[in-house]
Parts: structure tokens; C-alpha cells; sequence
């Protein structure tokens, strides 16, 4: 192991026994506050559908927007926290960005994109245009 490997793994198992937790790691570990979160794409008989998987984020921390043909999603979630004791104060705080964009479809409807959040996933709906939904089969007869 390397020697500053092995100090940093030290030095954050003293950082453990005195705060309970692992804080080293957030300011040396690979996060940045920015991370992208998973979707899925969906395409139903009569639209596309989108979901996000944004667990802690609530539905005002999104903003959604349609330009010239994109779909862009993006939030900023920060938080604070303090902790006020006689002897002490102690302040934490943390900030989270991500924006994915996509290109719509010419079959979208884009006048009738609709979004909705629940229990941790944004679920965007993009309807398509009547003449872009698939048609049954249309028997022809013969003269």
C-alpha cells in the first residue's frame, strides 16, 4: 500500500472514532457533488416516456424545458445544517447539480409533454402526434 494511501486510510479511521463517521472521505474521496442520475426510455404505443431516478430530490428541485427540439432536465439541491451545542458548532452543507439533455423525437407532441414526481422518480410523459402512432391494419378489398 501506498504510504499516503495507508495515512489517509489512518488518519480516517481517527476522523471515524472521533465524528462517528467517515467525513475525510467526502472531501478526499471521488465525489464531486455532481452526479448524473439513471433513466430509463420508454416508448409505449402512443408515447415516450422518461424516468429519472432522483431519490431525495423533490419535484421543486427540477426544472424541465423544451428548446428547438431538446429536452433539457436539470436540478440544484443545496442543504445546510447546524448543529449548536455549548461547546461547539458544527456546520455542514452540501450542494448537488445534474442536467441530462435529450433530443425529442419528431413524432413528440411537444405543446403536450407532461411531468410528474413521485416516491423518488420523475417520470416525464412526450405524447406522440396522432399521424406518428401506429395504425391497426386496414383490410383492402379488391374491385
Amino acid at each position: 500500500m501506498l504510504p499516503v494511501v495507508k495515512w489517509r486510510d489512518n488518519l480516517s479511521t481517527m476522523v471515524d472514532e472521533f465524528f462517528g463517521r467517515d467525513r475525510l472521505s467526502d472531501f478526499l474521496g471521488d465525489r464531486t457533488g455532481i452526479s448524473t442520475p439513471a433513466v430509463n426510455i420508454k416508448e409505449g404505443e402512443n408515447d415516450f416516456q422518461i424516468e429519472v431516478a432522483a431519490p431525495g430530490l423533490d419535484k421543486k428541485d427540477f426544472r424541465i424545458n423544451v428548446d428547438n427540439g431538446v429536452l433539457n432536465i436539470s436540478s440544484e439541491k443545496e442543504e445546510k445544517k447546524e448543529d449548536k451545542d455549548d461547546e461547539f458548532v458544527r456546520r455542514e452543507f452540501s450542494y448537488s447539480t445534474f442536467s441530462r439533455s435529450f433530443s425529442i423525437p419528431e413524432s413528440v407532441d411537444a405543446d403536450k409533454i407532461k411531468a410528474n414526481h413521485k416516491d423518488g422518480v420523475l417520470t416525464i410523459t412526450m405524447p406522440k402526434k396522432e399521424e406518428s402512432k401506429q395504425k391497426p391494419p386496414k383490410q383492402i378489398e379488391i374491385s
